[in-house]
């Protein structure tokens, strides 16, 4: 019988392994993504004082019309551009873009080139 390994487990020991290069600091904070089944989060994080400092995700109430009708790969690419908007108004220009141990493409890309298009410097 062969024992396949748990893929969130292995995407888990891939961000440890990214995150042991990639900080966040007050100059140019991290910006993470977590990619549920359904759902997309994006935090953009201080790690030296450990704080979230701007969020966006699917699931928030304010951006409800906003997703309404697209698919998950275009509502990703809004979670992008919002969180590029809500960063620039704390005067969040720059950021290091942490992909969460998953791969670059699909959501995870849309997120990053929404942020890009928003006027993140990534």
């Amino acid at each position: 019988m062969i024992n396949k390994d748990n893929k969130n487990s292995l995407r888990k020991k891939r961000h440890l392994r990214v995150r042991n290069k990639v900080k966040g600091t007050a100059e140019e904070p991290r910006l993470n993504v977590y990619r549920s089944t359904t759902h997309i989060y994006a935090q953009i994080i201080d790690d030296t004082r450990g704080v979230t400092l701007v969020s966006a995700s699917t699931v928030e109430k304010a951006l409800e019309t906003q997703l309404k009708g697209k698919n998950k790969v275009e509502q990703a690419k809004v979670i992008g551009e919002e969180i590029a908007k809500r960063a620039i108004a704390k005067g969040i220009k720059k950021v290091v873009f942490d992909r969460g141990g998953y791969l670059y493409t699909g959501r995870v890309k849309e997120v990053a080139e929404g942020a890009r298009s928003g006027g993140l410097v990534l």
